[in-house]
């Protein structure tokens, strides 16, 4: 399972990075960043919320 953004609807409110800072960043432009696309079975869970969490529903998970 991987994480994937829509970068055109993404609003860089950094929702998901407050939430797992590990997983997502904003560069110096403030735009999102992925660190780690890849989703192990142990955090799928918590991925489902912060795909949840986005305000503008930019993020998905495949």
């Amino acid at each position: 399972m991987r994480i994937k953004a829509d970068f055109d609807l993404c609003e860089s409110n950094a929702v998901c990075v407050g939430m797992a800072p590990d997983v997502f960043d904003l560069d110096d432009n403030d735009y999102l960043v992925i660190l780690k696309e890849d989703v192990t079975p142990e955090r799928e869970e918590e991925m489902r919320q912060v795909v949840a969490s986005c305000p503008k529903s930019a993020l998905s998970l495949e």
